[in-house]
């Protein structure tokens, strides 16, 4: 296979690419295949984008169809049919059922775009700077989302002071049992020399962050803090959101009511861009026309497939399937780690987000590349990489995800140097 073009002429920052070094050719639900022919089962899913698979076909159909009639395929924000298919459906399949009311603010195409346009709305809405941001979070790649992002092996190529950001422990984190409380004391005492901020963001479950689960009880705490000192509470749904865990929404069933959800990946269902922010309208009611722009928010193809992916939410047989085979991940997991019981390691996880918390990055490093000579796809995640992440799509066939544990369990072995 012919790399050199790539390692010639594209920009060195490429990344993924290096922990796979082969040039894919297709792909199909949990698999995707190199041109010489090699097979890979697929626990990455292009980070949490392709729910659905690979190819999904009836995604492709839809699109396919869309594309033959001449379909809208960009469009700004004019209205066009594929959009009003889309809004209609996601206000009758996900938000109506749960009683929330929210408005749908298309932006650019990825999931820090709409982590932008929610500290802008934030601090629009409240006249505040400050945007309160939890240890080992990631939210993007863009100054304002970065500033949010916890992760130094991302903030340090920002070039510029990354401020108006005010840093507390995550629930997990050392101190984040009690982090809340003591920040609403320091907050409701007039000597403290603290402000209140415009937003409060958080994940109900850190994906990159190291498959870190927050509790109902802890995202209560903030919920309610941010209502009492008027600021914004915001939840990054954009990995864990689109059925991962087993409901359409990582934090469903907790009670929650965030002013802002950002969700993006697997919204399009196909892999084709899109992000949305879900609006409560007394917070949208600040925008004006114009007030945020991007040209790729009607993204047509993205509007097709994501439509046919609420397809897979109006009865509860794929979200059965999910927590079906995320309690298999989290068995085998399980046994992986009592089998090597003196290294400590650890699993958790919800649904189809499942991890091996290995506590060295060089050895989770160690298991991906064995994995993948193996013909396996997984990536490290979490404080140095040292968490081994797997997210296969939800609709991955159960050989194939039996087989993919199974090689998992062989790559672990092989980079303990026991296999």
């Amino acid at each position: 296979m012919d790399m050199s073009p790539f390692e010639q002429s594209e920009s060195s920052v490429r990344g993924y690419c290096r922990a796979y070094p082969t040039v894919f050719a297709s792909a199909s639900n949990a698999r995707q295949t190199a041109e010489d022919g090699t097979s890979y089962i697929d626990f990455f899913a292009g980070a949490g984008v392709l729910n659905f698979g690979h190819n999904n076909p009836r995604m492709k159909e839809a699109m396919i169809a869309f594309l033959q009639a001449d379909g809208v395929a960009h469009s700004l924000d004019t209205y066009t049919t594929t959009k009003r298919d889309f809004i209609e459906k996601f206000r009758d399949v996900i938000l109506r059922p749960r009683g929330m009311d929210y408005r749908m603010q298309f932006m650019g195409p990825t999931g820090t775009n709409a982590v932008e346009a929610a500290l802008k709305l934030a601090r629009l809405s409240t006249g505040r700077r400050e945007i309160v941001a939890f240890s080992h979070g990631f939210h993007g790649m863009t100054l304002g989302s970065l500033a949010a992002t916890a992760n130094e092996a991302f903030r340090q190529w920002a070039g510029v002071p990354l401020t108006d950001v005010v840093r507390l422990p995550f629930e997990t984190a050392p101190g984040g049992d009690t982090a809340v409380a003591e920040y609403r004391a320091a907050l409701l005492d007039p000597s403290s020399g603290l402000t209140p901020p415009a937003a409060f963001l958080v994940e109900a479950l850190q994906a990159e962050g190291g498959v870190n689960i927050a509790t109902a009880g802890w995202l209560h705490q903030i919920q309610d803090l941010a209502s009492e000192v008027g600021a914004l509470f915001i939840i990054d749904d954009i990995q864990a959101g689109c059925g991962r865990t087993g409901d359409y929404f990582s934090f469903d069933g907790m009670g929650l009511e965030p002013d802002i959800i950002n969700l993006a990946k697997g919204l399009g269902g196909f892999g084709t861009p899109i992000a949305m922010n879900l609006n409560k309208p007394s917070v949208d009611d600040h925008w004006s026309p114009g007030a945020h722009t991007g040209t790729f928010r009607g993204q047509g193809l993205s509007f097709v497939a994501g439509t046919v992916a609420l397809d897979y939410f109006t009865d509860d047989v794929l979200m059965g399937e999910v927590r079906a085979k995320g309690a298999v991940l989290r068995d085998r997991l399980e046994q992986i780690a009592s089998a090597h019981p003196d290294q400590g390691w650890s699993v958790r996880g919800r649904g189809m987000m499942q991890a091996l918390d290995t506590g060295d990055g060089a050895f989770a490093k160690r298991v991906q590349q064995a994995a993948f000579e193996a013909g396996l796809l997984i990536g490290p995640c979490g404080t140095g990489g040292q968490v081994i992440k797997l997210i296969p799509p939800l609709t991955i066939p159960d050989d194939d995800l039996t087989q993919g544990l199974d090689i998992l369990d062989k790559a672990v072995a092989t980079a303990l140097g026991v296999a």
